[in-house]
């Protein structure tokens, strides 16, 4: 018998491919390769700019394409919640999501998966208390305020930049901080934390944006954060919904798919330019201009 993601037990199913390879988890049956959070076959793809500053390995952090590994817990090292959720983010971060059970982090941490459910309930726990701790990462950035002690719209480019940097250092779990249902409707991502949405809307009111410029400003900002950073680790070789495959169509031509449409033809040297950095800091400093705008002319939209 195995355990389910819900919690439950179930026979073991033994998957036509045989054993994983060493080194990655051979996902369930239920949870293929294209799911969200998936990523290529060969882990995450190194970066096309090394000398991105927002790069974890450029900040004295593990790059993401060097995958932790989980260590086993330590003849006297006590099992707690806080040790079995960073042992999570290390497992996703190095096989990917849909890989995540809970019988399979309790083999890498050394103990039976039901030896788990003492300190998190079910993997939906699991997954909630993951997400809670990527986004408690901001706390730890030196570089993010919590109060826009520099003005706001200095307070929006280091907290851009900090969520950013946190989605970089965990490509594979990025989808689920995009993806996992919110405490409330108003709750969006990747600002999931109610103390940093109250701190963004406090930034803003406290610095002459209205309550309604405030709310345009809040869903302006977290729209652009969660549709870039979702391209850019798509970028990396994660699966960021359901149907995409992060190995791409193995059959697939690039230059006969693009053969019968002239224009994309002629702009595909340049379409296929990696140009990650420069459009997040220019459309990041866009924004915030058409915001400062807004409240120039006392408008209630960008």
């Amino acid at each position: 018998m195995t355990d389910t993601d819900d919690g439950r037990t179930g026979p073991v199913e033994q998957g036509p491919a045989g054993p994983a390879p060493e080194g990655r988890a051979q996902p369930d049956s239920a949870m293929g390769a294209r799911d969200v959070g998936a990523t290529v076959s060969g882990g995450i793809t190194a970066p096309d700019h090394p000398d991105d500053p927002d790069l974890p390995e450029n900040r004295d952090r593990r790059p993401a394409q060097d995958p932790p590994g989980v260590q086993p817990l330590g003849p006297r090292e006590p099992l707690s919640r806080d040790r079995i959720v960073s042992a999570a983010v290390d497992y996703v971060d190095t096989h990917g999501l849909p890989a995540l059970t809970m019988r399979r982090l309790g083999a890498r941490l050394g103990v039976e998966a039901m030896a788990l459910y003492r300190y998190v309930p079910s993997r939906d726990d699991l997954l909630d208390a993951v997400v809670g701790r990527v986004v408690d990462e901001l706390f730890d950035d030196a570089e993010v305020h919590l109060s826009p002690v520099h003005g706001w719209q200095d307070y929006l480019q280091r907290l851009a930049h900090g969520v950013r940097r946190s989605a970089l250092a965990h490509p594979a779990l990025f989808p689920l901080v995009a993806t996992r249902p919110p405490a409330a409707p108003w709750v969006r991502p990747p600002l999931r934390s109610l103390r940093w949405i109250d701190s963004f809307l406090t930034a803003l009111r406290s610095h002459g944006f209205t309550d309604e410029q405030t709310v345009v400003a809040y869903r302006a900002y977290t729209s652009f954060l969660l549709g870039h950073l979702l391209l850019e680790v798509a970028q990396r070789g994660v699966a960021i919904n359901a149907l995409d495959d992060p190995d791409g169509a193995p059959d697939a031509d690039p230059d006969a798919l693009v053969a019968e449409h002239r224009s994309i033809a002629d702009l595909q040297h340049l379409l296929a330019l990696d140009e990650t950095v420069t459009e997040f800091e220019e459309s990041l400093e866009s924004l915030i201009e058409r915001l400062g705008a807004m409240v120039e002319d006392d408008a209630t939209h960008l």
